[in-house]
């Protein structure tokens, strides 16, 4: 029996001789996804820059549509739907990835600018897969977490969620979490706006590591200028690639969308593609499917605290697993290099790749806390 053809994006990492088991394979560039290019597959897995909609997939064949990515908004589902054709993301792949990001920066932050996160009451606007996860790990740090999410408290009831305007008014850092809405009841497109900054009540620390136009460069350095805001975080920027300078400078942690890149997301995401094809087209599962053994050990995969202070034992450990300033130091020198900064981001490992060692008892349950698995 001839085996299916499965066109991929030729960045997806981690593949190598496990689709081959299952199908024929044909690798593009993203830019290279035409509907000649795709013509006899019956699976295409794909990113994000790939868009999966009548232009591609009219007349194609195809069957399923996978990205290894938790967003969707690059494949037009309502085409999808009427062609017949199934499509399928994958979610939380990203999450830990974001979690890092925020928790590293939130680190590096406080040290930097001598502030101490014990106490301090983190607003997480967006309880999904990254802000519900966030939510579990930020205490490990010393902060105190508050939950919003509308859509969420609407569906399951108002119990352990609270309003955008107690995030406003009780939040000494907020970090972004939401989906990019543009419509509808709990749309999320400029929900950080000039408004939502005159309510913050503390000079809070905002953090956007969600989408870019949910908070609008203008407002935000409005707010930084009228003493609104303390501090800006942003790895999502609106009008990416091309983003204001000006915001750019003023931006404590400035990346180039990268959040959620680490090796481990990386590897999820294409191995949730993957699996998700295979059980579409009943095909059996490649061998070798989630074996983390292709993924990289870190340079420094060891983390001895006896080096650190011991009021900063926890922090360096998170540190240690995502520090952003040399990303941010490149991309203020280069802006306009936004993409090839993106290119060029190294992903890193999650804390589960680290060995921990000279931890007190009492930091063993803090490290676990932050998603530390071996701890001595």
């Amino acid at each position: 029996m001839d085996k299916p053809l499965f066109v991929l994006d030729s960045s997806l990492p981690y593949l190598e001789g496990l689709v081959e088991q299952v199908a024929d394979v044909r690798r593009l560039p993203n830019r290279d996804f035409t509907p000649e290019t795709i013509r006899g597959a019956r699976a295409l897995l794909i990113r994000s820059v790939v868009h999966a909609g009548r232009e591609l997939l009219e007349g194609s064949g195809v069957e399923i549509v996978a990205t290894a990515t938790a967003g969707f908004d690059h494949i037009d589902a309502d085409y999808c739907a009427a062609a017949g054709i199934r499509w399928e993301s994958a979610p939380g792949c990203n999450a830990g990835g974001v979690v890092q990001y925020v928790l590293s920066s939130l680190v590096r932050w406080s040290l930097e600018r001598g502030v101490s996160l014990e106490g301090k009451t983190i607003g997480i606007v967006g309880v999904g897969n990254v802000g519900g996860r966030l939510a579990k790990r930020v205490g490990a740090l010393g902060l105190r977490p508050l939950l919003c999410d509308p859509p969420r408290a609407e569906r399951e009831g108002a119990e352990g969620f609270v309003s955008l305007e107690t995030i406003q008014h009780d939040s000494d850092i907020i970090t972004l979490h939401v989906p990019l809405t543009r419509s509808g009841q709990y749309a999320t497109e400029g929900m950080v706006d000039e408004a939502f900054l005159q309510g913050c009540a503390r000079r809070p620390l905002l953090i956007n590591a969600c989408r870019g136009p949910v908070s609008p460069s203008a407002a935000l350095l409005k707010g930084l200028e009228l003493r609104q805001i303390s501090d800006l975080i942003i790895d999502c920027w609106e009008g990416e690639p091309v983003i204001n300078k000006t915001l750019l400078k003023r931006s404590f942690i400035a990346t180039p969308h990268i959040a959620g890149w680490t090796a481990d997301g990386k590897w999820r995401g294409s191995q949730m593609a993957l699996e998700a094809v295979c059980r579409a087209l009943d095909l059996p599962l490649p061998e070798g499917l989630w074996d983390e053994g292709v993924l990289y050990t870190p340079d420094a995969p060891r983390i001895d605290l006896s080096a650190f202070p011991e009021e900063e034992r926890i922090l360096r450990a998170q540190l240690h697993t995502c520090d952003l300033k040399a990303t941010t130091r490149t991309l203020k020198s280069a802006p306009e290099d936004f993409e090839q900064v993106r290119r060029a981001y190294r992903f890193p490992r999650e804390a589960s790749a680290y060995t921990v060692v000279g931890a007190y008892p009492e930091e063993k349950p803090l490290l676990e806390q932050l998603g530390f698995t071996h701890i001595e």
